[in-house]
């Protein structure tokens, strides 16, 4: 272009934000402020996006800082992602303190605030911002209440949930969408009640979609229901062969109960037609650099110390107890890339690096792309233990805030 210009510029950065290249994002960004051309408001929430993605907390906390100083107005929307980065970003707490200093707020401010600290189990908390919602004359909608029912999920407050569902159609007139049903069958999933999840599934006025099924599946591994799991999973993959987690689950329900021609065929099946399992993948933020690990890569110039940090982990884990559970090499490694290898699994690659990189006392975070397995865990909580570290860990649903040899979810996600 002979002539660039703010527009031009935020044209691209949310471009490849919208194309999954949020780290490219962050260096056009950088290069454009290089160039001397001014950001603005719809730049700056391109960035915010990108930092969300990444989960790169530093860079939030900059961006926040460089509204401050030139003079950026901080707008509802500005605010409202601010809140959002924050939290998606594990700061909770920052997201809160901008919400508090929102001299306006709408149902989108009050809603991010919920979802924040839905995503790190804070459920009561969650309820009580929404309940101060309505004390105050804002009016819920079907995204509000999204956020208080998963509040209520990860939180194990069933009653409560299944209040708050009620609630919409009488007291608000929402009909509830299959989110909100698909909320209520993972409440009841985690709280082990499968049976009546199955019920509530069989009554439900729409189709289910195969993610309120797998949700079920899920639930049915985590409380010992294999052989409904078994039976769900296999008609998931009769009504949808191309879908990649079917063919893991039902393979996941096959190690448990020990049937491994049965999964050694589901594999087959899976090669035969083409369908790989996504890989395992954790991002860490460093000295404004972003850091991608994937399960059982050697790509990262500092491997060879990376692998030599997360041996010595091993090893301090085995003098305080910790035994790895084998079994999640049967089933839980089918959301990694390698497979026999828990030690090697993509956030202990990550932890190990920033172990290796930053001083004793440090916080560690960490963003996964996949739900954290049961031994990782179990063994983050004993590096937190051992090397005295706080680990928060971003995965697909929630935050983990490991400390002291415990995690903020206590044990239940």
């Amino acid at each position: 272009m002979p002539k660039d210009s703010t527009v031009s510029w935020s044209a691209m950065i949310g471009g490849y934000v919208r194309g999954g290249l949020s780290g490219d994002a962050v260096l056009l960004f950088r290069e454009m402020q290089a160039s001397g051309v001014r950001p603005d408001e719809v730049t700056v929430l391109g960035v915010l996006a990108a930092a969300a993605d990444l989960g790169a907390l530093e860079l939030t906390r900059w961006v926040g800082r460089f509204v401050e100083r030139e003079g950026i107005g901080k707008s509802v929307t500005l605010c409202n992602a601010l809140i959002d980065t924050l939290a998606k970003c594990g700061d909770v707490d920052g997201a809160v303190a901008v919400f508090e200093g929102m001299e306006e707020r709408t149902v989108v401010s009050w809603t991010s605030v919920i979802d924040a600290l839905a995503m790190e189990g804070r459920g009561k908390e969650a309820v009580g911002v929404f309940e101060q919602m309505k004390a105050v004359g804002v009016r819920p909608d079907d995204v509000a209440f999204i956020g208080v029912l998963t509040a209520c999920s990860h939180a194990r407050m069933v009653d409560e949930g299944r209040g708050y569902f009620d609630s919409m159609k009488t007291d608000y007139g929402i009909e509830p969408k299959i989110e909100h049903y698909g909320c209520i069958v993972d409440m009841f999933g985690r709280a082990g009640m499968v049976e009546q999840g199955l019920e509530f599934v069989r009554a439900m006025p729409m189709k289910p979609n195969p993610i309120i099924w797998r949700t079920l599946v899920a639930a049915c591994r985590a409380h010992g229901r294999l052989e409904l799991g078994e039976s769900i999973s296999r008609d998931l993959l009769n009504e949808y062969p191309a879908h990649e987690a079917n063919y893991v689950m039902l393979s996941n329900v096959f190690a448990l109960t020990q049937r491994w021609k049965e999964k050694s065929e589901i594999r087959r099946e899976m090669s035969k037609r083409g369908i790989t399992k996504v890989p395992g993948c954790s991002i860490v933020e460093l000295d404004g650099e972003v850091h991608e690990f994937i399960a059982g890569d050697e790509s990262h110039p500092q491997y060879k110390e990376i692998y030599m940090m997360v041996e010595e982990m091993s090893r301090e884990l085995r003098r305080i107890g910790h035994i790895a559970a084998t079994s999640e090499v049967l089933f839980d490694l089918d959301e990694e890339d390698k497979e026999g290898a828990l030690q090697w699994h993509s956030e202990k690659l990550a932890i190990a690096f920033v172990l290796l990189r930053t001083p004793p006392g440090t916080q560690v975070r960490v963003v996964k792309n996949l739900r954290v397995c049961s031994d990782c865990h179990a063994a983050i909580k004993g590096i937190s233990q051992v090397y005295n570290r706080e680990i928060i860990v971003r995965d697909r649903s929630r935050f983990h805030r490991f400390k002291d040899g415990s995690c903020s979810c206590k044990d239940f996600w």
